[in-house]
C-alpha cells in the first residue's frame, strides 16, 4: 500500500480567523487530524463539523513529554502507513515550542512524505493584538524568545549558546559574526541565511561563523539569519517541504 504523507501544520494562537489559508486547505484535504492541547476551541469545532477522524494527542500538564511524544510518533506513523493524509496540528507555529522539529526528524527517519505549514505564533500576535510592540526605535531592538519552566540562568547563555534568529543582517553578517567570536562564540557554530524564506525562489545557505559571510556574499534578497546548533536538525531531513 502506498505510504500516506503527514502534514505538520501550525493553528496560530487560536483565533479561527488567523489560521492560514494554506493550514485550511490542508486540513479540508486530510484523513486524519491529529490536535493538541493548545489548539483553540473554536479551531476545535470548526474541526468537528468537517467529515473527518479526529484524534486528541495533547499532553497533560503532569505527563511526562518525551513519552507521549513517542506515542504521537506512532500515530503519525501507524496513519501514514494506511496510505491516509495526516494533518498534525499544533498551537502556534509548529517549529516554535511545539516539537515538531522533533516530529519532521521522526517522519525523515521513518521514510514517510511531510510537509511543515508555518503558523501565526503568539510570541508576535498575541502582544500585537494587545497592542505591544516587540521592537520600538525608542525602547527596544531584540527578542530574546524563552521557555518559562528553564531557569533564568539558562537565559543569560542565549548568546553564547542558545538560537539568535537575525532580521535585516544580510549586509552587516560579517561583523555579526566576528563580534559574536570575539564575545566568546565558538567560530564553528553553524548558521544558516534563507534568502526569499517562504517564497518558490527560497534559498537556504548554511555555514558557520568563521565562513558564512563569505558564502553569502551574492544574497540580494531580504535574509533571515539562524546561528546555532538547531541548524544541524536541517541535516537530517532532505527534500525538506518538497
Amino acid at each position: 500500500m502506498k505510504v500516506g504523507k503527514v502534514y505538520i501544520v501550525g493553528a496560530g494562537p487560536g483565533d479561527p480567523e488567523l489560521l492560514t489559508l494554506k493550514a485550511v486547505k490542508v486540513i479540508k484535504k486530510a484523513d486524519v487530524i491529529l490536535y493538541d492541547k493548545l489548539v483553540g476551541s473554536k479551531i476545535v469545532e470548526f474541526l468537528k463539523e468537517l467529515d473527518k477522524e479526529i484524534v486528541y494527542v495533547g499532553k497533560n500538564s503532569g505527563e511526562k513529554g518525551s513519552k507521549r511524544q513517542e506515542e504521537i510518533n506512532n500515530i503519525m506513523k501507524k496513519y501514514a502507513k494506511e496510505g491516509k493524509i495526516v494533518v498534525r496540528l499544533k498551537g502556534g507555529d509548529p517549529f516554535v515550542f511545539g516539537r515538531g522539529g522533533i516530529e519532521v526528524e521522526f517522519l525523515a527517519k521513518e521514510g514517510i512524505p511531510f510537509e511543515v505549514i508555518p503558523g501565526v505564533s503568539s510570541i508576535n500576535s498575541v502582544p500585537t493584538c494587545a497592542g505591544i510592540p516587540l521592537t520600538h526605535p525608542g525602547y527596544s531592538s531584540s527578542i530574546l524568545i524563552v521557555a518559562g519552566r528553564d531557569d533564568v540562568e539558562e537565559w543569560k547563555k542565549t548568546p553564547l549558546k542558545g538560537t539568535i534568529v537575525i532580521l535585516m543582517g544580510r549586509d552587516t553578517l560579517d561583523s555579526i559574526c566576528k563580534n559574536l567570536i570575539s564575545s566568546g562564540r565558538d567560530e564553528k557554530t553553524p548558521v544558516a541565511v534563507v534568502e526569499n524564506g517562504t517564497l518558490p525562489e527560497q534559498k537556504v545557505i548554511v555555514g558557520t561563523l568563521k565562513d558564512i559571510a563569505t558564502k553569502t556574499k551574492n544574497v540580494k534578497g531580504p535574509a533571515i539569519i539562524i546561528v546555532g546548533d538547531v541548524v544541524k536538525v536541517r541535516d537530517k531531513l532532505p527534500n525538506f517541504n518538497q
